[in-house]
């Protein structure tokens, strides 16, 4: 009697597990999960673009400051014809 209720709790708890696990691969679901996915993905890019944005800047404001450079020079003359 023991044994058989071991083995009908068992039985339900397997049931359920895989309902569960059907559940999760329902298409709704799945693309629930991936556009709560792509949200957090977009965000960490935005993140890593704005680090390097900001890590450029310092850069170059230190090499400006080494080469003694305050303003940019303009490396493209408007009146010079170089096949633009």
């Amino acid at each position: 009697m023991i044994r058989r209720l071991f083995y009908m709790g068992l039985g339900a708890f397997g049931a359920l597990w895989v309902m569960r696990k059907l559940q999760a691969l329902h298409p709704n679901h799945l693309a629930r999960r991936a556009v709560r996915n792509a949200g957090g993905v977009l965000e960490q890019a935005r993140d890593l673009a704005e680090d390097a944005l900001r890590g450029a800047a310092e850069r170059e404001t230190e090499l400006r400051s080494r080469f003694g450079l305050d303003t940019v020079e303009d490396p493209y003359h408007s009146n010079v014809k170089d096949g633009r």
